[in-house]
C-alpha cells in the first residue's frame, strides 16, 4: 500500500519531493513535501468536518491567502520557509481549497438540479 501511495501522491500534487522540504519518519522520506503534506492534512479534515461545520466562502478564500504569501515571497526573495511553516500553509490551504471545490460542486449540483 505505501508504495501506491509514494508513486501517485507525487502526481496527484505535483510535488517536487525536494528532500530539504520534506518531513522524515524513522530515517525515510515521505512522499510528498512538508507543504504538499499540510495540503493533503487539511483536505482530509474538511472532509471529516464539513458536515459537521463548514466556514463562509470568504473565509475559505483567505484560508488560501498565506500559502500564495509564503510560497509567492520565497519565490522572489532570498527567504528561505520552514518546513514547519510550509505545512501549516499548506494546512490552511488545503482546508480552503477544498472548501471551495466542494461549494462549488454542491452549488453546480444544487442549481443544476432545480433548472431542470
Amino acid at each position: 500500500m505505501t508504495g501506491f501511495f509514494y508513486r501517485w501522491l507525487p502526481i496527484f500534487f505535483g510535488c517536487h519531493c525536494r528532500a530539504e522540504r520534506s518531513f522524515f519518519l524513522s530515517g525515510k522520506q515521505f512522499p510528498i513535501c512538508a507543504r504538499c503534506t499540510g495540503e493533503l492534512v487539511g483536505i482530509l479534515l474538511l472532509g471529516i468536518t464539513y458536515g459537521l461545520y463548514h466556514p463562509p466562502i470568504l473565509y475559505a478564500a483567505i484560508l488560501l491567502i498565506p500559502m500564495i504569501l509564503d510560497g509567492g515571497i520565497q519565490l522572489l526573495t532570498s527567504y528561505e520557509s520552514t518546513n514547519v511553516r510550509r505545512f501549516l500553509t499548506g494546512l490552511l490551504f488545503g482546508y480552503g481549497f477544498f472548501h471551495l471545490f466542494l461549494t462549488s460542486i454542491i452549488a453546480t449540483y444544487w442549481y443544476g438540479y432545480h433548472f431542470i
